[in-house]
């Protein structure tokens, strides 16, 4: 996990942004848990795998959200942080919910035990598709409220060629 947020505070050149993409993992744990427990599953390698896999997905959707967000306010700087994490979501609702829905579909093979000896991956399927329903849910609502909580004070990021120097393309030197 740490590895993960030092891989995202690079990529996003802030400590706050990963810390909000992170918050996802304990949304998306605690919903593929409740599933292994309510479906009378256990925690084993195969449901340990399936929530490593299941990490990974729910990472994605917190980056897409906070990535386009970051990218609106960006292209324009007055633009307040909940005006752009609003467009922000509504824009990546539809790929967020596509690929979601893909991977449940995916995964409803593994968690009805088709096929010879599929008996032992019911758990991993189980995790998965718990995970990710409640997870994505979450994700809606948890990801824009701790964008704008943790980014009321912080001003808009600055275009990497600003910061170099060179002028923005269109303006006079």
């Amino acid at each position: 996990m740490v590895l993960i947020y030092l891989v995202l505070a690079a990529q996003f050149e802030s400590f706050r942004y990963p810390f909000v993409i992170m918050l996802t993992v304990p949304l998306a744990l605690a919903g593929a848990l409740f599933s292994l427990w309510y479906f009378n599953q256990t925690v084993n390698i195969f449901s340990q795998i399936g929530l490593i896999m299941l990490i990974g997905l729910v990472t994605k959707n917190g980056i897409l959200i906070v990535e386009f967000a970051n990218q609106r306010r960006e292209h324009d700087p007055a633009l307040k942080p909940l005006e752009a994490v609003r467009l922000a979501a509504a824009a990546r609702l539809r790929p967020i919910l596509m690929t979601t829905l893909a991977t449940i579909l995916g995964i409803v093979p593994i968690a009805l035990a088709l096929g010879a000896g599929s008996e032992s991956r019911v758990s991993m399927g189980i995790a998965v598709i718990g995970g990710l329903l409640f997870g994505s849910a979450l994700t809606l609502y948890v990801i824009p409220a701790m964008y704008v909580l943790l980014s009321a004070r912080v001003k808009a990021p600055v275009p990497a060629i600003t910061q170099v120097g060179l002028p923005l393309a269109g303006t006079p030197v």
